[in-house]
């Protein structure tokens, strides 16, 4: 029986060892890159494999389920869709700055649109990933871990041969932390490598120099150019980006605004809300110099056109694109990454250095694997070379052997017991033969081919080129210097076949500023349907549908276009609408629901009343409770910035049942679920804060409620339905304020 042991502790320190390990396993093992090669181990699993699987750049593409299913069963347990996301990212140029993997099919486009789903889709390595991040594999270069069940063994980091996180740049959202590093120039970064690795006390303002700053595949212009040396240095902040606008002649003497490149932010579902932005600025009369925008972008590039009124000031309208849409965008660096086993955040510098030390020590594997394997190569070419000499004594030997083992032996000590010999002197000559044991096996294995002239030619021409190969290793693995230059030589290679113009253009410009055109002040009238349906039309408009408006209509406002509405729910909330933000257009027009232009949510809060500020500022409003708590409030008080507020305090259970403007000596009338009334005139009550709850404008028995109220003005005749009886309020008792009232 095992015996049991009970590890007492707190248990407050188990959860914090616990997630500090979780999020540690998280940040390490999936969610940040290597800083070495770049890669986040979902990415470097998958290179490997379609490496494993022989799907190299100059064969037939495969199916990514294939690859996907092949990745997740050896190294990636973590589900297919991590894994093909990862790779469908790997093949979309416009989010990397070299694509790794080539993808055959639909992989998504950049306005947004996803990939098919994988077993549609096919892929390759791209030549580059083949040459630059996978070439050296089968020299021994990187250090093979065992998989998650031990069952095969994978790289624990690629040899990349440049700082792929610089070039593709990386994003991840981890436990407590997250990164978010711009792609850049690959050949500007290896000049900046090259740089760093002649003079290693380079500064970063140098190594702009080489590297000016970000370089996105969607091109863009960076505008805060004199803060990227403090970002580069530190490793975080904040790049400014622009699309690049053209203007064009269009039909009718009419200029375009056309929009050829995008922040790099604005990737995805980004084009899709600038248009909705530019929808907004005209709907909302921001701007009436756009007659119409279209989204023209194809496989080609982006082209978005805007097309304006004559006479339009362009410099104007694009410093409000700038300003009031995401054609100017911030790019958040944070350049954080896995750096000798813990996340770091790294400058420029920083980064280059843990590429250049990582290949260092790649070349050094490298060379001394190569090395090793020449020197065994000298020793077996030496010993064939020294067996063409006495080619004749081995034959003797071989001959006269019985064993292969004895044989052997005496090649390699001389022994010749148990062997016949055709010469007798041949017997001193071969007790003088001390070959090694891998030169003897070599030996016995020769073809007698391989004696002709020309093949002994061959050989001693193979051994001079071996000399060469370990006096080269030699010299590399010495002296530093002659590896720099062979690693500096790698790397102009790879800039002449790979590298490619820059995109991103870098320069300083001043904040866009506008001047937003005052709009004209006019008088409408504002209609809402009893569905919630608002909209706004003009004054003229509505007297001549006058008869209509007033009947289709629950709340028809005549105010001004520049001002605002206040919208009153039965919680004790107000609202706050800019008439400038309801749809403007004709009478038969539907318009919108009023959720939709304010915070009012109507499944959740009701309606009281609604009304215009401007008029509520010159009266009161008065407010009655379903418990008939009643006050008066001066509307001044409701003329606030924010868009919702709370316009009174209500007791526990309450909800407002009546809100209207008064303008003095109205008669109010209560009408309850038990149909009690009572008149009272509104001057009876008093006028109190908006933070007061009100006073009893009348008294109620138990289980009872106000239901509704009505408002009278001297001389008005109105008459309601109660309790089966039609019952003219301006008949009513008038009474003090507080007491039950008659029944019904």
């Amino acid at each position: 029986m095992v015996e049991e042991k009970l590890i007492r502790t707190e248990y407050s320190e188990v959860m914090q060892k616990s997630y500090i390990d979780y999020a540690m396993s998280v940040i390490i093992s999936r969610a940040l890159p290597d800083v070495r090669d770049g890669l986040k181990p979902v990415q470097r699993r998958t290179l490997y494999d379609m490496q494993e699987l022989g799907i190299r750049y100059d064969r037939p593409y495969r199916k990514c389920a294939r690859i996907v299913g092949d990745t997740m069963g050896k190294y990636h347990p973590h589900g297919d869709s991590s894994i093909y996301d990862a790779l469908v990212v790997m093949a979309q140029d416009f989010k990397k700055g070299v694509a790794l993997v080539d993808g055959h099919g639909n992989f998504g486009s950049i306005e947004g649109d996803g990939a098919a789903a994988m077993r549609y889709t096919e892929a390759r390595l791209q030549k580059i990933t083949q040459e630059v991040f996978l070439a050296d594999l089968d020299k021994d270069v990187v250090d093979f871990v065992p998989n998650f069940d031990e069952t095969e063994k994978e790289p624990s980091v690629l040899p990349v041969k440049v700082p792929n996180l610089l070039v593709n740049g990386a994003e991840g959202i981890a436990v407590g932390m997250a990164t978010n590093i711009p792609p850049h120039n690959l050949g500007e970064v290896i000049d900046a490598v090259k740089a760093y690795m002649k003079n290693p006390t380079i500064t970063t303002e140098e190594i702009l120099d080489y590297v000016p700053g970000p370089d996105f595949p969607t091109g863009g212009i960076v505008v805060n150019k004199d803060e990227l040396n403090q970002i580069y240095a530190t490793g975080s902040g904040k790049i400014k980006l622009r699309g690049k606008v053209e203007i064009e002649k269009g039909k009718g003497g009419r200029n375009l605004l056309v929009i050829t490149e995008i922040p790099y932010t604005m990737i995805g579902s980004g084009i899709g809300k600038f248009l909705n932005d530019v929808y907004g600025l005209v709907e909302s009369k921001k701007t009436t110099d756009i007659v119409d925008i279209s989204n023209m972008s194809s496989k080609d590039g982006i082209r978005i056109v805007i097309e304006t009124k004559k006479g339009a000031d362009l410099k104007n309208l694009e410093n409000m694109l700038y300003k009031k849409t995401r054609l100017e965008d911030t790019f958040g660096v944070n350049m954080l990454a896995v750096a000798d086993g813990k996340p770091e955040t790294m400058g420029i510098k920083e980064v280059i250095r843990h590429h250049v030390d990582f290949q260092y020590e790649l070349s050094k594997r490298k060379y001394s694997n190569l090395l090793k394997k020449e020197l065994e190569k000298k020793e077996i070419q030496e010993g064939l070379i020294e067996a063409c000499d006495v080619i004749d004594l081995i034959i003797e030997i071989i001959r006269g052997s019985k064993t292969v083992k004895m044989a052997k032996t005496c090649l390699m000590t001389g022994k010749t017991d148990g062997i016949d010999f055709k010469y007798k002197g041949s017997v001193a000559d071969a007790k003088n033969l001390s070959f090694t044991e891998k030169q003897a096996t070599a030996i016995l294995e020769l073809r007698l081919s391989k004696l002709v002239g020309l093949e002994i030619d061959a050989l001693n021409a193979e051994h001079d080129k071996t000399m060469k190969n370990i006096a080269q290793y030699q010299d590399i693995l010495e002296h530093k210097t002659s590896m720099a230059k062979v690693i500096m030589k790698e790397l102009d290679a790879i800039k002449k076949e790979y590298a490619t113009p820059r995109k991103t253009v870098i320069t300083n410009e001043t904040e866009a500023v506008y001047e937003e055109k005052k709009i004209e002040e006019m008088d409408v009238v504002v209609l809402m349907d009893r569905f919630g349906y608002i909209r706004c039309i003009d004054q003229i408009t509505y007297e001549r549908n006058k008869e209509a408006a007033d009947s289709e209509n629950k709340y028809i406002i005549q105010c001004k276009n520049l001002g605002k509405l206040c919208l009153f729910t039965d919680t004790g909330q107000m609202h706050s609408i800019k008439v400038l933000d309801i749809p403007y257009g004709k009478f038969r027009e539907k318009g919108t629901p009023i959720d939709n232009i304010s915070n009012y949510n109507s499944e959740q809060e009701n309606m009281i009343y609604l009304c215009d500020l401007d008029e509520a500022k010159k009266r009161k409003l008065l407010f009655v409770s379903k418990l008939g708590y009643s006050k008066i409030t001066d509307g001044n008080l409701f003329d606030v910035t924010k868009k919702t507020t709370a316009a009174t305090k209500l007791s526990e259970g309450d909800s407002i049942v009546f809100i209207s403007i008064i303008y003095g000596g109205e008669h109010l009338v209560y009408l309850t679920a038990k149909n009690m009334t009572l008149r009272i005139m509104t001057l009876e009550l008093p006028e109190m804060k908006k933070t007061a709850i009100g006073v009893h404008g009348i008294k109620l028995s138990k289980e009872d409620h106000v239901k509704e109220c009505y408002l009278l003005y001297d001389g008005e005749q109105q008459s309601v339905e109660i309790g089966g009886n039609t019952v003219a309020l301006e008949r009513l008792k008038l009474s003090k304020r507080g007491l039950k009232g008659s029944r019904h």
